[in-house]
């Protein structure tokens, strides 16, 4: 008996978390579906190591039921959430008192924080300054400017997320929700949310451009508006443009198709009346 607890108390190993969080890395965005979203890859990430945790074939099999369940956060700081699940797995499977609805409602719980962690960090700060860096060298025509976000992307947000998944199994459950609940991580919420307005705004400058050329003779002088226009703030027209379609996004929606067709449209009508 103290040979089979031993045996199962050392049954995971790094290699073992590891080819979970390859899969979950890989399929995160491959399998959604409208009725559970990222449930079926969470599950098949798992999959490795439930079998190891469970060879009896009906404790393997309520162990993957428990993971078909509504899930879906974002990937890479979804690494935590994997760690912490593996790591209830394998206490349960050690005898422990982990109830199954406690592995279902950590995940459930911790979801919406995450989402709003990787959401704001990574696509709202990481993305679009590692994307503003390479702008310059597509502008060119050079290639850099394209395929170096295409590597660096992947490699570094794979090697955080592994980080994640092996912090979030060591440190377990309750460290990792006294983290989140923690101030200083609101801090860092909020130090990216500046970061990632301040890109956006340097993006809009550099990369919107839209001026009119419309001008106005009178008593034998000129007034041209883009001249008043940027006496009273450099590119007032592309940053209001800016602001008009995230109003529009905010109280309608992110419909694109929308969207682009109105700026063809206004596009089109301003360049046939000499407005734009």
């Amino acid at each position: 008996m103290e040979e089979q607890m031993t045996e199962k108390q050392s049954v995971l190993t790094d290699r073992d978390i590891r080819k979970s969080l390859n899969r979950l890395y890989i399929g995160a965005e491959m399998s959604n579906s409208y009725e559970r979203l990222q449930a079926l890859v969470f599950c098949v990430s798992m999959i490795p190591v439930l079998k190891k945790l469970y060879p009896e074939k009906e404790e393997f099999i309520e162990a993957l039921k428990r993971h078909l369940v509504f899930y879906n956060t974002d990937t890479i700081p979804g690494g935590l959430i994997l760690g912490i699940t593996i790591g209830m797995e394998e206490e349960k499977s050690k005898g422990k008192e982990v109830a199954p609805e406690a592995i279902t409602g950590l995940k459930t719980g911790l979801m919406g924080p995450i989402a709003a962690i990787g959401d704001t960090i990574i696509w709202a700060a990481y993305m679009p300054i590692l994307i503003a860096l390479f702008l310059p060298f597509a502008k060119e025509g050079n290639p850099i400017g394209g395929l170096l976000p295409l590597i660096i992307y992947p490699v570094t947000t794979y090697i955080l997320m592994r980080y994640l998944t092996l912090t979030g199994y060591r440190l377990g459950r309750e460290s990792i929700v006294r983290i989140l609940k923690d101030g200083a991580m609101q801090s860092v919420i909020f130090f990216a949310n500046v970061v990632g307005l301040m890109m956006m705004g340097a993006l809009t400058a550099s990369y919107v451009d839209i001026s009119t050329p419309l001008k106005i003779t009178a008593s034998g002088s000129k007034f041209v508006f883009q001249e008043f226009l940027d006496s009273i703030l450099p590119g007032l027209i592309p940053l209001s443009v800016v602001f008009a379609i995230y109003f529009y996004m905010s109280k309608k929606g992110p419909n694109f198709n929308r969207i682009m067709g109105v700026i063809v449209i206004v596009s089109v009508l301003g360049a046939i009346l000499g407005i734009l």
